[in-house]
């Protein structure tokens, strides 16, 4: 077709590394013509999923508002999976493939502000996970009891591995229907609230009333137990409920008692959780877990830590299970709020990675959340940037997870607990079910710290340098600036001196600071992610 654009492959070169991204990076990652022209507005997705056959069949009804006019539509899948049919107003339409993207050519002129709909059948086999959720696709296991225990999870590589959508981070349905046809005796949890059991079918249809991202719906079918509680909660009653293979129920009881515990500390660290409407819900899974919104999935086998083991080796990381308290903090950074490029999940992964700091000074004070943030910083690996590559569908650096935390734990340390509270907060009131840039996560924390912090995050997002306090002690002066840093970089920096605290304005020129006493050396406050060089 003339009018479906053809996107040429790219080329980039990071740290000296020639990195290539091919034509399907770019329809999969960038907002093409022919997804930019209309807006999301409702799903229906429809499926029956066989475990026998590992095959899944049905449709997703696609609604949406028209924008600009346009004749052709982006929608995609991933194979093997196959679209069968695309239909509006009854009408079979013309489908050009490319790749996993699939452009559909409208016979009915589209006009602008108007709501219109497609219906797209699809069915196959979707890609297995071999390694969930890393890998993603369909988990197809059994339980202990031979049942089957079936889930998906498909962050990074798309919600598009099972089921037909617009793929991309940036547009977000304002609401979903999901209905699956589930084996007889078992049990699909999706995400929202549950409307209805069609008996005879034992199709389960699932509601959810707030936008949503794509990787975050979910299918999740077992032998399930259910039991719940209300939290009483900054916005009133919220259904807390939980979704467990029958004989792990009793274990569960007495295990998800972090949930409340979790909501507790978040809401006053965060604001609000962000789903109300649409109930939060813990579900277990045969794989470790992921933060499927309103349905966040579990499998840490009712044990702290991670799977058992602190990640920061301060012993802080054993006092809670590391996927209920992580994977539910992705509520509000991921979730509430949602990267509109995968180069920039760090805003995903950094807040969330140190909501569980903040969960153990909620708990157990701040001197445990600093030892906890520390300990993680080994695990850093400053492999490459942050920050990935715009528009291929590209995440950088895992250094995303603890670097992000530890950046965020330094700029905590330059304003005080109050304030700190309050820009969480207002990020999660600010972007309050929005799509957002990193720029715009930037500029507002620059603007509520009174700071211009662009060096800062350009220091530690795009760069893997790790600032270094330069100083010397001359008799009673003390030299000192910082180096290893990007143009114009500086932040407050709390040293110790004589076992007292001494706040230092350091910047990449040298400084002069007089001290008292015979000092050899100074120490930096560790909460600062900042090395440290006497010469």
């Amino acid at each position: 077709m003339k009018n479906i654009v053809i996107a040429l492959a790219l080329g980039f070169f990071t740290f000296g590394q020639a990195q290539t991204f091919t034509e399907q990076d770019t329809l999969r990652g960038s907002i093409t013509p022919e997804r930019s022209w209309w807006d999301l507005n409702y799903y229906h997705l429809d499926i029956d999923v066989n475990p026998d056959d590992k095959f899944i069949s049905g449709s997703n009804t696609i609604r949406y508002k028209v924008l600009e006019p346009h004749q052709v539509l982006q929608v995609d899948l991933q194979s093997p999976l196959q679209i069968e049919k695309v239909t509006q107003d009854g009408q079979e339409l013309e489908i050009a493939h490319n790749g996993n993207a699939h452009f559909i050519q409208l016979e009915k002129q589209q006009k602008i502000g108007e709501f219109n709909e497609i219906i797209v059948t699809y069915s196959g086999h979707p890609k297995e996970a071999v390694k969930a959720p890393w890998d993603g696709g369909f988990s197809w296991k059994k339980d202990e009891n031979g049942k089957d225990f079936v889930a998906t999870s498909c962050q990074g590589l798309g919600a598009s591995v099972w089921w037909p959508n617009k793929d991309h981070m940036y547009d977000e349905v304002d609401s979903m229907l999901i209905s699956v046809k589930a084996p007889k005796g078992l049990m699909n949890v999706s995400n929202g609230r549950l409307r209805k059991i069609d008996e005879d079918t034992n199709t389960y249809h699932w509601f959810v009333s707030n936008p949503i991202n794509n990787y975050g719906v979910n299918v999740n079918i077992g032998d399930y137990a259910h039991f719940g509680e209300k939290y009483d909660g900054e916005k009133g009653d919220l259904d807390m409920d939980y979704y467990v293979l029958n004989y792990n129920l009793e274990k569960a009881r007495k295990h998800f008692k972090d949930a409340p515990k979790m909501m507790e500390a978040f809401e006053n660290w965060f604001g609000p959780y962000p789903f109300y409407e649409d109930s939060f819900k813990l579900v277990e899974v045969p794989y470790l877990g992921m933060e499927h919104q309103s349905s966040v999935t579990y499998g840490n086998q009712y044990i702290n830590g991670y799977l058992g083991r602190d990640l920061s080796g301060s012993g802080w990381g054993l006092k809670f299970d590391f996927i209920i308290i992580h994977e539910a903090g992705h509520e509000w950074f991921a979730n509430n709020i949602t990267y509109k490029d995968a180069a920039d999940m760090w805003v995903h992964e950094g807040f969330t990675c140190y909501s569980e700091s903040l969960f153990l000074d909620y708990h157990y004070g701040t001197e445990a959340a600093n030892a906890y943030v520390q300990g993680i910083r080994k695990n850093i690996k400053n492999d490459r940037p942050i920050i990935g590559i715009y528009d291929v569908n590209h995440e950088g650096s895992g250094d995303m997870y603890y670097k992000g935390s530890n950046i965020l734990h330094t700029l905590r340390q330059v304003v005080n607990d109050d304030k700190w509270r309050a820009i969480l907060r207002g990020l999660n009131s600010e972007f309050y079910h929005k799509t957002v840039t990193t720029d715009q996560i930037e500029h507002y924390i620059s603007m509520q710290m009174k700071r211009d912090l662009r060096p800062f995050f350009n220091q530690y997002l795009r760069t893997t340098k790790i600032p270094v306090f330069e100083y010397s002690i001359k008799g009673k002066k003390l030299l000192y600036r910082y180096s290893n840093t990007v143009e114009g970089f500086t932040i407050p920096l709390r040293v110790l001196i004589e076992d007292k605290p001494v706040w230092l304005e350091p910047t990449i020129t040298w400084q002069t600071q007089k001290i008292k006493g015979n000092l050899k050396t100074i120490t930096i406050d560790p909460n600062f992610y900042i090395d440290s060089k006497l010469n």
